[in-house]
């Protein structure tokens, strides 16, 4: 009997350790992360490094990458822009043993000694990131207005470094972050004038041009009173072009050769081809104007693009009126 006891005593002893080691193992400090989701957590950015992150708590994601890989155009749909992870491409997950402070991340990235529980850090892989533009529509005229552009950042066949072994994900979401810009002014008058050193026309507005070129010169501003508007549409003969400068500009500027270094060109779009009674359409009607003609340009759906990135002048832009004396 008193050998049972005895046995008994054992196992409960036995049982008692076991049930402390467990406690043991289940400390704070030594539970390990089997996955990661951030998918709720919206992306921010130190506003004095190229730092983008997500925190959740005591957890943070956090991608070191040059804000160059996000320049201020549209990717082409179903090719996004692709990025390796290198010595100035990081990504890395932390996990801390409180909540994490904003004080900790920007400047710089918190230090790995700030009481961290877990880190992983992504060894390869690939960001793949596809930029929309932002736009506004005005009611008004249809026309619209990029205000900004949106990345998609998704991290492709990416492995993480962790205590325990690697973690790998075929594709993980990391989120979109958005650019803002400011909105091209568009602030044009109703009064163009003719080049003084060729047949182009310019609706100038303090560093913004708005330039008609067009070949046909004499064939669409005919000195005659039209009845029908003449139409002509946006091609290799007939181009538009919209170009920002960062100063004032004028007639003189735009007719020097070589071009003066300064103001400087920040921008310049152009319009694309038209398409047959449905857009890129020159609409010109002509009517007595004194001892001249004054001659009213209409620019009809009229689509203007720089690199993948377009906006639609107006569904009836008014170009302006212009007066060409016999």
């Amino acid at each position: 009997m008193f050998s049972n006891i005895n046995s008994m005593k054992k196992i409960s002893f036995l049982l008692f350790l076991v049930f402390i080691l467990s406690l043991s193992s289940c400390d704070d400090g030594d539970v390990q992360v089997s996955s990661i989701d951030f998918s709720a957590v919206t992306v921010q950015k130190c506003s004095e490094k190229d730092i983008f992150y997500k925190i959740k708590d005591n957890e943070i994601l956090i991608l070191e990458m040059p804000l160059s890989n996000l320049p201020i155009d549209e990717t082409i749909e179903g090719t996004p822009r692709e990025v390796a992870l290198s010595s100035s491409t990081k990504v890395t997950y932390r996990q801390y043993t409180s909540t994490i402070s904003l004080d900790i991340i920007c400047p710089q990235v918190p230090d790995a000694s700030i009481a961290l529980m877990e880190e992983w850090i992504a060894t390869t892989g690939t960001i793949q990131i596809t930029t929309t533009a932002i736009k506004t529509i005005n009611a008004d005229t249809g026309g619209t207005k990029i205000t900004g552009y949106k990345h998609n950042i998704i991290f492709k066949n990416i492995t993480f470094q962790k205590p325990n072994g690697n973690q790998v994900y075929t594709e993980f979401q990391f989120g979109s972050y958005n650019t803002n810009i400011t909105p091209l002014a568009l602030n044009f008058g109703e009064e163009v004038t003719k080049s003084t050193c060729n047949t182009k026309l310019y609706n100038i507005s303090g560093s913004e041009a708005l330039i008609l070129d067009v070949t046909n010169f004499n064939t669409l501003f005919e000195n005659t009173v039209t009845t029908s508007p003449r139409i002509a549409y946006i091609n290799t003969d007939n181009e538009l072009m919209y170009k920002l400068f960062s100063g004032a500009v004028n007639d003189t500027y735009l007719c020097a050769n070589p071009t003066p270094l300064s103001p400087s060109l920040l921008q310049e779009w152009n319009a694309e081809n038209g398409v047959e009674n449905v857009s890129g359409i020159i609409e010109v009607t002509t009517s007595v104007y004194g001892t001249g003609f004054q001659h009213t340009i209409h620019l009809k759906n009229v689509t203007m693009r720089k690199g993948n990135s377009t906006f639609l002048l107006a569904t009836d832009f008014l170009y302006g009126n212009f007066i060409r004396n016999n």
